[in-house]
């Protein structure tokens, strides 16, 4: 690579360090939506591919196994995943959403490669083994890991890999579900949980740019059945209602459930997952609609084909066995296990109202709304929800309808429970509080290289009359003094040459570390840092200013800026 080429690339990441990099930030999003893309195919290839060959071409139907074979494929994948797993720290085997939320709010969305790997392969064997668990928890981790990697390959400062994270989670639901636009909205409701346009353009474009490679590959298809479903009739609400408030006490339930599995940590991780499959299995026994993701079953609710009874019994079985999934660390999403869940409510409403009331609209209007009203309550994710539901049918018809149930549901939860979304309440388990202050955001959202100040000059501690005054020649604004083996201090320039002015009979040597002067004691830092990355060293290291160092080569650091309290401060006032 030339000197031009290099210089080209640095002055590109010293754009991405400000908040408004936008171009810049578009111009990486298609790399990531592309690479996830291709991640996120792989993922479903793999699983399709070996479901195919375990049940003769019906990739869902569970079904169709006996008895004693679905419980044996269910705890064999459990033992399989707790054998793997055991291996590795409690750290080193987090996956899922959570794991993405964590990184990102403690680690600058650095993600492990060995966590990723440990998805991909524990996805796998849990989707094929018919864990009661989805696709998207998997697909959200690899795809918020592409992204990770793909910062981390390309050296991009610390304050864009939120974006990026953003970008691969958006791209990674578009790609999974077909779903672009509810992506996007998840992205920027459950894991940012912020709006703003600098985020926004680039996660669209990431989503768009996966969705179209992985419609080359698996085609445009919506996930779910086009089955007519209208609200033809306004005495309808009431029942619409009903679903809401039934999905929401439902969700509410599944949270706590989640949250009482988690607090089995104490466990070993094999007897966690022999757990957790022992419940499925159990459940598959006598419902084995509760096996794998479960949108046959939807499929087949929205058309009529579920009894009353089977769908009271896939809300109980799927609940329980969900949760235990979630809880107790298993490798599979629960997006999907809420759609089936809420979908299971809204159909047995829907046939007892059609049944038993004067309700017009066909089951398939209940099924989806009680998809969306399930989702956003477990979630607290309204709009993400809504947008889901709608391009998973393809039928804007149900906008009306499933905005009320989501609405409804969502304050159960929230309102009438006082519980916060499923991740969040596990973030909080682990005693972080998520999302970030607005004050930290926006000290996130800048890296130092943006408002570091690069008019320093570097001296030794000890010099002479003639070495301070070429040091003083182009005027700086700062000195940084150094010995042989650190830096030590920084120091006013304005003062050195003050000293200077005044002691013009002064011909022995100067010590900088004695004269009267404003002297900063200093701590190093990356160029690639935030500002809130120079605030926690300061705060850390109890100094006043950082040095920033950009690696250049191994072992070779040079200083490339200085940014003090007061210009953290400063910067900092903007939001206060």
């Amino acid at each position: 690579m030339s000197v031009r080429d290099r210089l080209n690339i640095e002055f590109f990441r010293r754009q991405l360090a400000h908040v408004d990099a936008l171009p810049q930030l578009v111009v990486i999003a298609i790399g990531v939506g592309l690479f996830t893309g291709a991640v996120i195919i792989g993922f479903r290839l793999s699983v399709d591919s070996l479901l195919n060959q375990l049940l003769d071409g019906h990739p869902e139907r569970f079904e169709s196994l006996t008895f004693t074979a679905r419980a044996m494929l269910v705890l064999t994948g459990a033992g399989l995943i707790g054998l793997l797993l055991q291996w590795f720290t409690p750290s080193e085997r987090r996956v899922g959403v959570v794991h993405v939320m964590e990184r990102l709010s403690l680690h600058q969305g650095y993600l492990p490669l060995k966590n990723a790997v440990l998805q991909f392969v524990g996805g796998i064997i849990g989707l094929v083994s018919g864990q009661s668990g989805g696709r998207e928890g998997p697909a959200i981790h690899l795809g918020a890991a592409s992204a990770s990697a793909f910062g981390q390959w390309f050296k991009l400062p610390n304050n864009s890999m939120r974006t990026l994270i953003a970008c691969g989670t958006a791209a990674a639901i578009a790609s999974s579900f077909n779903t672009p636009i509810a992506g996007v909205i998840f992205a920027m409701e459950v894991v940012m949980m912020e709006y703003s346009i600098a985020s926004f353009l680039p996660v669209i474009v990431s989503a768009v740019c996966s969705t179209f490679l992985t419609q080359y590959v698996f085609g445009s298809q919506p996930a779910f059945s086009m089955v007519p479903a209208n609200l033809d009739s306004l005495s309808d609400l009431p029942l619409i209602a009903v679903v809401g408030v039934l999905t929401g006490c439902v969700a509410a339930i599944f949270i706590r459930m989640v949250q009482w599995f988690a607090g089995l940590s104490h466990w070993t991780f094999f007897v966690r997952a022999i757990a957790a499959g022992a419940m499925t299995a159990g459940a598959a026994l006598i419902v084995p609609e509760v096996m794998g993701i479960g949108y046959d079953t939807v499929n087949a609710a929205m058309v009529g084909q579920v009894a009353l009874w089977t769908l009271a019994a896939i809300v109980v079985a799927k609940t329980v066995a969900s949760a235990a999934a979630a809880g107790l660390g298993m490798p599979v999403g629960l997006i999907g296990p809420t759609f089936v869940i809420g979908a299971a409510v809204g159909g047995a409403l829907g046939l007892l109202g059609n049944h038993y009331g004067d309700f017009q609209a066909t089951t398939a209007l209940y099924v989806i709304v009680g998809m969306g009203a399930m989702m956003a309550a477990v979630l607290q994710a309204p709009l993400a929800a809504l947008m889901a539901v709608l391009e998973m049918t393809a039928n804007p018809n149900i906008i009306p309808p499933a905005m009320l149930a989501i609405a409804i549901s969502t304050l159960i939860v929230s309102q009438v429970f006082r519980l916060k979304s499923v991740y969040l309440s596990t973030l909080n388990t682990l005693g972080l509080d998520y999302p970030p202050s607005p004050v930290k955001l926006h000290l996130q959202r800048a890296g130092v290289v943006s408002i570091m100040n690069r008019d320093f000059a570097r001296s030794a501690a000890l010099v002479t009359r003639e070495e301070v005054q070429q040091t003083l020649s182009n005027n700086p604004k700062w000195v940084v003094v150094e010995d042989v083996e650190h830096i030590r201090c920084i120091l006013n320039a304005g003062d050195l040459k003050a000293f200077l002015d005044e002691r013009q009979d002064l011909e022995e040597g100067i010590d900088l570390m004695r004269l009267p002067a404003d002297r900063k004691d200093v701590v190093s830092i990356d160029s690639r840092a935030t500002v809130q990355e120079a605030q926690d060293a300061l705060s850390a290291a109890g100094a006043e200013a950082c040095i920033v160092r950009r690696l250049t080569a191994p072992m070779i650091r040079p200083v490339v800026g200085v940014i003090t309290q007061a210009e953290i401060a400063s910067y900092r006032k903007v939001m206060e």
